[in-house]
């Protein structure tokens, strides 16, 4: 996979946007500008059933809400 990372001027408006969108809620905050200033390492990401089995939740069946 990749390291996805944001230029200069992309991480500006994610800091921007986080401290403007969220000032009700620093943790959402710092993990925006976390993430603008250190990208996503895209070979770290798991999906929802790995994290799921990984906390000891139930599968997720369709009639249950989506919800994480």
């Amino acid at each position: 996979m990749a390291h996805l990372t944001f230029d200069e001027a992309e991480q500006r408006e994610l800091r921007d946007a986080a401290r403007t969108e969220f000032p009700g809620n620093p943790a959402l905050a710092y993990v925006l500008e976390n993430l603008a200033s250190e990208g996503i390492d895209l070979d770290q990401c798991r999906d929802w059933d790995e994290l799921r089995a990984e906390k000891g939740l139930p599968e997720q069946n369709d009639g249950a809400p989506h919800v994480a």
